[in-house]
């Protein structure tokens, strides 16, 4: 008697690619659609994850894409305010939907109608990515040249780059009632004031991500043909939901939603890949093994088993082929050093 399972690859079979293979050489990664070189300029955007592959480029001497790097600045400065962190100082972006607007505010003239929030301490902050200043602005007209000279870079990323890692994190967010503008952070949390009549929470669902997504995939191959795409999803858990659920329930939805995403657009476009992050460090294999204490944080471990089998299988001939090819975690450092992840201001602003 024969059947369609007879004869499947042992990574399609648990028991064989899963439950028999020890924790620290599980990889899930199969049939990658292309490889990385040294020449290509690498760009990352997205929620704080997508740091941990910068960093990891970086390491083993990669051309990663910075239009915004400071580079006039003495090295504690640069890292102070947030230069390198990402390819062009964005800060945290979070949703598809941000990911949309700010092409949209770079080539095809989009114009929010609030340009700077204020700060407690009377400075001013861009709404887009209000931590990404920590000394903040003296005025209005400040931020909004600020943000001429980002958008600028932003551009040369979109332009410029080979492959641009983008990393799905949420589907909660807040925008304006006036125009949809979408923040990173709620008015009122790091700087700007709560209005409900001004503003309004959103939880994106499957077909608005979904829409967002293919939008903006269409509109960068259309300015830059030759760029390829992968996609991530973030493995850390929501801070905390608007939804009145528990934040573990939100949190299961938020990543279902994103992950169903990825796949649509792996179908969509044979130019995007994912990489499974995601199941790397959540997969039930590890048995927790990759979070910190408070089971939200991933840890170096977790971060350096994730960023071998990306090496492994999307990187070709690395420059560095020892530090590629260590089982280590990344070099001694904080946890958190350089890994922006504005939603925990979230957590601050409650004991």
């Amino acid at each position: 008697m024969t059947n369609p399972y007879v004869g499947i690859k042992d990574y399609q079979l648990w028991r064989r690619s899963v439950a028999r293979v020890e924790t620290h050489l599980f990889d899930p990664v199969e049939n990658p659609r292309y490889k990385i070189d040294s020449e290509m300029k690498i760009a990352t955007a997205g929620s704080c994850f997508a740091q941990h592959i910068s960093r990891q480029m970086q390491r083993i001497g990669f051309h990663y894409l910075i239009t915004e790097s400071g580079k006039e600045l003495a090295t504690q400065e640069r890292t102070r305010r947030n230069f390198g962190v990402f390819s062009a100082r964005y800060g945290n972006l979070y949703t598809a939907r941000q990911l949309l607007q700010l092409f949209e505010e770079v080539f095809e003239g989009r114009i929010p109608l609030e340009t700077a929030w204020r700060r407690k301490d009377e400075k001013f902050v861009d709404p887009f990515r209000p931590l990404i200043e920590p000394d903040g602005h003296e005025s209005e007209d400040a931020v909004r040249e600020a943000r001429r000279e980002h958008l600028a870079a932003v551009k040369s990323v979109f332009l410029d780059a080979d492959i641009f890692v983008f990393t799905l994190g949420l589907t909660e967010a807040w925008r304006s009632k006036s125009d949809g503008s979408v923040f990173p952070l709620a008015p009122g949390v790091s700087a700007g004031s709560y209005d409900p009549e001004k503003y309004e929470f959103i939880n994106f669902n499957v077909s608005d991500v979904d829409k967002d997504m293919t939008l903006f995939l269409e509109k960068l191959k259309a300015v830059n043909p030759r760029v390829k795409v992968l996609l991530t999803v973030s493995p850390v858990p929501l801070v905390a939901t608007y939804e009145d659920r528990s934040v573990l329930v939100s949190t299961t939805y938020s990543k279902s939603v994103l992950r169903v995403v990825a796949e649509q657009m792996l179908a969509r476009f044979d130019w995007v890949d994912y990489f499974p992050s995601y199941e790397i460090i959540t997969g039930s294999y590890a048995g927790g093994l990759y979070y910190e204490d408070d089971y939200r944080e991933v840890n170096s471990i977790g971060v350096a088993h994730a960023m071998r089998c990306f090496v492994k299988n999307y990187v070709s001939r690395p420059v560095n082929e020892e530090m590629a090819a260590t089982t280590l975690p990344l070099p001694p450092e904080p946890p958190q050093r350089g890994v922006i992840c504005d939603e925990r201001e979230i957590e601050m602003m409650r004991p």
